[in-house]
């Protein structure tokens, strides 16, 4: 047992190292700038866009690059809009440059926002997980760029969740904004590697191929530690909630609320109905930009405080927590409401979450995570089969 933790020690010790010197795509201006002087530039970027702790569009500016457009996602371009709500077309405070939301009235680019634009770049954190959005975006504006004769530039960046593949593979009569394609809930992909799989698979619209160079992150493996050195989303404000987010953003399709309203988000469980059965507990209240309308608002959620749970073994198993979700299912009193996406105002349904009406029913029905799990193998395995044909690193 001491010879096994110690090889652990030194293997993760590695891998911390490792991730010292990975470089994001972003940060190797001298493979891009080329491709964008003298051109009139669009940018699809977030508050992770940086390079060192600038915004990509300040830098691009200061090396005299013409940007002329921002294209913002899901929480804006300056990353302060709450997870769901409606963004608005704006003019950038700081810059002066027209920002066009794509989490609004529209998800992609059109054919007017693309007329005065050269070439599109591309530079979003993602984490990892299918029902996360901006690996939806991705693909819209892979679209927008194949169906107006753009060239893309993505500036690949780490995924903090890459070595987990796990997870029901969606079934596509179940395809939503929270999932596209027919991938599992972790895909340890990057979104450079994604954007192949896309043009590849021919899962565009139209089956077209969007003309896209990659600059691919220097020094990186999928099994390295990356520390995101800007939160991705509100409720993304942790690492620890980026590592549990893949496991626990399947309780939005639930009665449990996941901790928003705190300043924790992702890093605890609980419901008002759980008192007498758990110690722990938390009180959900408005915080703007992050959760103004919280589910149990005011209310004490007694459940699981996992802000301390130790993610090591989580992380070198390359698989998603499934016993958090069978262990409140049987906790709950009223099971009816469990899976009952009426019950709350949280933004998933179950099924949509997690591609699948099938473990629903097998929670309901009592199954077993090892019986649950072997239902995932034969599309698993099909799925890393096809993924090696577009992985660019190891």
């Amino acid at each position: 047992m001491k010879l096994y933790i110690s090889i652990l020690l030194i293997l993760i010790s590695c891998r911390l190292l490792a991730a010292e010197g990975i470089k994001t795509g972003a940060e190797q201006t001298e493979k891009y700038l080329p491709l964008l002087k003298g051109k009139r530039v669009a940018v699809v970027a977030n508050q992770t866009s940086v390079i060192g702790k600038t915004s990509l569009v300040d830098s691009l500016l200061s090396m005299q690059i013409k940007v002329v457009k921002i294209f913002g996602p899901e929480h804006g371009f300056r990353g302060t809009a709450s997870a769901g709500a409606v963004v608005s077309d704006s003019i950038d405070a700081k810059t002066g440059i027209p920002e066009i939301s794509l989490y609004g009235k529209k998800s992609k680019p059109s054919k007017t926002d693309l007329i005065n634009v050269d070439v599109v770049v591309f530079d979003i954190q993602d984490v990892g997980a299918r029902f996360y959005t901006y690996i939806n975006l991705l693909a819209h504006v892979m679209e927008a760029c194949a169906e107006n004769n753009k060239e893309l530039v993505l500036l690949d960046r780490p995924n903090p969740n890459g070595n987990c593949i796990d997870g029901p593979i969606l079934d596509m009569k179940l395809k939503s904004g929270i999932g596209m394609f027919p991938i599992p809930i972790t895909h340890g992909m990057t979104m450079g590697e994604l954007a192949q799989m896309y043009n590849g698979e021919g899962w565009l619209a139209n089956k077209q191929k969007c003309k896209i160079t990659i600059v691919p992150v220097a020094n990186y493996a999928h099994n390295m530690d990356y520390v995101l050195p800007v939160a991705p989303s509100p409720n993304l404000n942790t690492q620890q909630a980026i590592w549990l987010y893949p496991s626990l953003c399947l309780f939005e399709g639930t009665i449990i609320s996941q901790g928003r309203g705190t300043r924790f988000p992702f890093s605890v469980l609980g419901s008002p109905a759980l008192k007498g059965k758990y110690i722990f507990f938390f009180t959900p209240v408005s915080i703007k930009g992050m959760a103004e309308t919280p589910l149990f608002q005011n209310q004490e959620c007694f459940g699981i405080d996992l802000r301390k749970y130790d993610t090591t073994d989580l992380r070198n198993s390359g698989k998603i927590n499934l016993s958090w979700l069978i262990e409140l299912y049987k906790a709950y009193p009223d099971k009816a409401k469990f899976f009952d996406s009426k019950q709350s105002s949280q933004i998933g349904n179950f099924d949509k979450l997690a591609g699948t009406s099938q473990l629903r029913e097998q929670i309901i029905a009592g199954k077993s995570e090892q019986e649950i799990r072997k239902t995932w193998e034969a599309g698993l395995w099909e799925f890393k089969k096809m993924r090696q044909k577009y992985l660019l690193y190891k």
